[in-house]
């Protein structure tokens, strides 16, 4: 390749860069002022927010933890992983991976025992 052919290139593609960026930056500004227009439409409205302060033992917890701590809570008779996605909206292939980080953390931490029944089946119960 020729030297003089690569630096066009390499121009062409600066400019091109140039342009996008610019690009960006103007559709990031227009993201900015739309939303200040609308946090001052929802400002101008009061809100009433009721707000349930977390008991102290639920402290440092993320809200996916929180919530499927409330679900294991909301069952006393134990709940499968599967059960607890599914309750929180996940899909039905997904719901027991989903809530298992967050189990195996609560039962790390105290919050949740974990009951191991019959072959390879698990419950979690609140403590």
């Amino acid at each position: 390749m020729k030297i003089s052919h690569k630096r066009k290139v390499q121009l062409k593609l600066k400019k091109r860069i140039q342009t996008t960026s610019r690009d960006a930056t103007l559709k990031v500004k227009k993201a900015v002022s739309t939303k200040s227009a609308t946090k001052v439409v929802t400002a101008a409205k009061p809100v009433v927010e009721k707000t349930i302060a977390p008991a102290a033992s639920d402290a440092g917890l993320t809200p996916k933890q929180q919530q499927v701590l409330d679900i294991v809570r909301n069952s006393p008779e134990g709940i499968n992983p599967k059960g607890i996605g599914l309750e929180a909206g996940q899909e039905d292939s997904k719901a027991a991976s989903w809530a298992t980080g967050a189990l195996k953390k609560l039962a790390e931490g105290g919050k949740v025992e974990r009951v191991q029944l019959a072959g390879n089946k698990v419950i979690y119960k609140a403590l």
